[in-house]
């Protein structure tokens, strides 16, 4: 303390309140708190499913877990002159659950394009106010596309007919006799389709048609019928695809030969089983050269090659082989017009290659960025999760597409004409790529529900897509992530909302609720609440847990607090069930200092006042009274004795050595603030407060404090020098939607016009 302080003689500390520098903070105007009556910190049983053999209490599998497995092999063909697809493929499911099943469910995903689909007539339609016309043609004049599977047979393992019924995009095929638990039957499934150009019909795969030189570009998926998951969880999960939640599917090994026209270039989910025949002998080599590069990417089909072939229409055929292991699906791209570039990535202890493969009207964008982005992702992710365990991941420029299935992924993104493309087509192309090809981690390996829970893929990987975003570029213009890009949902009208927690089909405001809101989430669990070691450590567990696995949001919640010591339900249980949003404010500040003069009224209220002696009078006592207006008001003070009372630096000296009064606070100013907190959720309080000699100090009250009270609590700061400005949450962490409370003095905020 100073000698100022020291010095100071009188009877009582007095902390005598100056003003009361109070500014009314207008509440929001749009929407209602969202207080409830109920505990925000309450655990959340009434929330999670039961902990059991298959799920514990922890957040990890337990020991009954079980999954199912499904080996294909496949032999399909494309036909490119008429835009068809034709396939047979023998399935082998093996059933790990103790309880047998009389049938089999097998997704016909593809059906969604039927003439016959319902899709189309579970959405809302309003006349349009202009169309074009073509878009009046296709809608009113045209024959709808004739999509969806035409499955020829079902047949058993020695070739007798099966009984099957097909229910939209569901199969379901009945057995002969119950599968037991640890048998195995195979069955096999012929069937064709038109591919739909998804420029024009839509859809997550089919073909982009390039006018100037008539050759198509096919990016294939959910072109085979597939296996559904059966869990402990859903039973069959044989919910319909409607076209917002995605996919479902078990993991299994594959062996799969496409037969494409010869002059085409192709890469495919699994490792390919004959290059030598698909490539030429300088292919070939190039390629080998790409597995020791580990700083640029080397040009495997250059684009010369890939021009000379647009023209040449080949009515030979070529079939490539592919083979993967332990994989929940299978994703094709083939094209003559595809250029090829790959190099090596380091992961762990193993070389993994990463890959591009673009038609020239990607050029110069992809040959410049595309495959790099792949290496810094791949590097990125595995830092947080695990090791990439695949031997590849390739990235496909497909116009208007951004998907993921294992292995590869297509993505949008192309320059001018001229080759010249702008930051936005840059960076949007590059966050695309990072996005989709981060899905090989989520939900490829830690394999969630999509049909279900679109969040638990989409918005982790956003997440993470984010953390790759930042490490590739500091300036990298993040569309998602940070806390205050989610404020503009989070405070729009409630009747436009619904919690993370709904089923995918059922999202409004699909990409803030399942990618934006639930990666802002998470960002602000790592930055303020839980610190980067305790939130990476348990997002890292999470992801070891459930990698090769399908997790449930209940195992999400438990490991992250499991893992981490941290208490999260009250995070939880406002983040992704309620859709109440975070407003904190300063509602009153008082400042206060240190005074030996007696405050008005003093007097008077001692001769009045009779005090009781405290429980403990052992050792020198000092008193602070706190005067918090202008009359002294004795009734706050009943437990003080006045005739215990010593002067400030007598207690300081009879109680400290020299060397311990030298590191002893020397506070001058005190200040009261009282919080408010208009938004139902429930959150940290961070205050700045900036000294007048313009330095600042910062201090984080965790989200605990308002556990007594919801709506408002207060804090008292003792401060060498004074205050200027105090700021709750200065650099945006937390979402809060309504910052013109967030300050005292109140600032004028500036109008959009100003």
């Amino acid at each position: 303390m100073s000698v100022s302080m020291k010095n100071i003689k009188f009877p009582l500390l007095l902390l005598c309140f100056v003003s009361q520098l109070f500014y009314a903070q207008d509440k929001p105007k749009t929407k209602e708190a969202g207080h409830e009556d109920v505990n925000k910190f309450r655990q959340m049983y009434d929330l999670l499913a039961t902990p059991n053999m298959y799920r514990t209490a922890s957040g990890a599998p337990g020991p009954e877990y079980y999954q199912q497995q499904a080996d294909y092999k496949m032999s399909i063909e494309l036909d490119d002159k008429n835009q068809k697809l034709f396939g047979s493929e023998t399935i082998t499911y093996t059933n790990n659950a103790k309880e047998s099943l009389d049938y089999l469910w097998v997704q016909l995903d593809q059906n969604q394009h039927a003439k016959t689909s319902k899709s189309p007539l579970a959405e809302n339609q309003n006349p349009d106010d202009a169309i074009s016309v073509n878009g009046f043609s296709k809608k009113y004049l045209q024959e709808p596309f004739d999509g969806g599977f035409k499955i020829e047979y079902v047949k058993d393992a020695a070739g007798k007919a099966l009984p099957y019924n097909i229910n939209e995009t569901m199969m379901r095929v009945d057995l002969p006799k119950p599968l037991k638990h640890g048998e195995k039957c195979s069955f096999s499934v012929k069937w064709w389709y038109n591919i739909n150009n998804y420029m024009i019909v839509g859809g997550r795969s089919g073909y982009e048609h390039f006018a100037k030189d008539g050759n198509n570009l096919y990016v294939l998926a959910q072109f085979y019928p597939r296996m559904a998951v059966y869990n402990d969880v859903e039973g069959w999960q044989n919910m319909q695809f409607w076209g917002g939640g995605e996919f479902a599917l078990p993991f299994g090994n594959f062996e799969v030969d496409i037969t494409v026209p010869a002059d085409h270039i192709m890469e495919a989910t699994g490792v390919l089983q004959n290059r030598a025949e698909v490539f030429t002998a300088e292919q070939v080599k190039r390629y080998e050269q790409a597995e020791k590069s580990f700083d640029k990417p080397v040009i495997v089909v250059t684009q010369a090659e890939a021009a000379a072939k647009e023209s040449s229409f080949s009515t030979a055929k070529k079939t490539w082989k592919f083979k993967a292991e332990n994989v929940r699906d299978f994703g094709i791209a083939t094209s003559r017009k595809l250029i090829y570039d790959a190099m090596a990535v380091k992961i762990g202890d193993k070389n993994v290659m990463a890959i591009s493969v673009y038609p020239k009207e990607g050029n110069p964008l992809w040959e410049q960025y595309s495959t790099r982005a792949v290496a810094h992702t791949l590097k990125s992710y595995s830092k947080y999760t695990f090791d990439f365990p695949y031997p590849k991941a390739v990235s496909v420029n497909a116009q208007d597409q951004g998907m993921e299935y294992p292995m590869i992924c297509w993505n949008f993104g192309r320059p001018e004409e001229d080759g010249t493309f702008s930051d936005g087509v840059k960076y949007g192309m590059l966050g695309v790529v990072i996005h989709e090809v981060g899905h090989n981690f989520f939900p490829m390996i830690v394999n969630s529900d999509e049909r279900q829970w679109t969040w638990m893929d989409e918005g982790l990987n956003t997440f993470m897509e984010y953390l790759a975003e930042q490490s590739f570029d500091p300036n990298f213009p993040s569309r998602r992530g940070p806390a205050k890009l989610i404020v503009p949902y989070m405070s729009g009208d409630q009747s436009g909302l619904v919690p993370i927690m709904t089923n995918s089909e059922s999202i409004k405001q699909f990409g803030n609720n399942a990618y934006g809101k639930p990666a802002a989430g998470l960002n602000i669990l790592r930055e303020t609440i839980m610190g980067h070691e305790l939130f990476d450590f348990a997002f890292r567990t999470y992801a070891n847990r459930w990698k090769f696995k399908h997790p449930t949001p209940e195992d999400f919640f438990r490991t992250m607090e499991d893992a981490s010591a941290v208490d999260l339900d009250w995070f939880f249980r406002g983040w992704f069930y309620t859709t109440d949003f975070n407003d904190i404010g300063i509602k009153e500040v008082k400042r206060y200092f240190v005074s030996a003069e007696t405050p008005k009224g003093y007097k008077e209220a001692k001769a009045e006042f009779s005090p009781r002696k405290p429980k403990s009078t052992s050792g020198p006592k000092v008193y602070m009274i706190a005067q918090s207006s202008e009359d002294f008001k004795p009734e706050l003070n009943k437990a003080f004795s006045y005739k215990e009372a010593k002067p400030l630096s007598e207690f300081v000296d009879a109680n400290f050595s020299d060397e311990e009064k030298a590191k002893l606070a020397d506070p001058k100013y005190f200040y009261h603030i009282t919080f408010e907190k208009p938004g139902g959720l429930v959150m940290p309080i961070i205050l700045e407060m900036t000294f007048e000699d313009g330095t600042t100090e910062t201090q984080t009250f965790p989200a605990q404090i308002w556990r007594m009270n919801d709506r408002e609590v207060s804090r008292f700061f003792a401060t060498t020098k004074p205050v200027k400005k105090f700021t709750v949450d200065p650099k945006l962490e937390t979402a809060d939607i309504d910052v013109t409370n967030n300050v005292w003095p109140k600032e004028t905020v500036k109008s959009k016009f100003d």
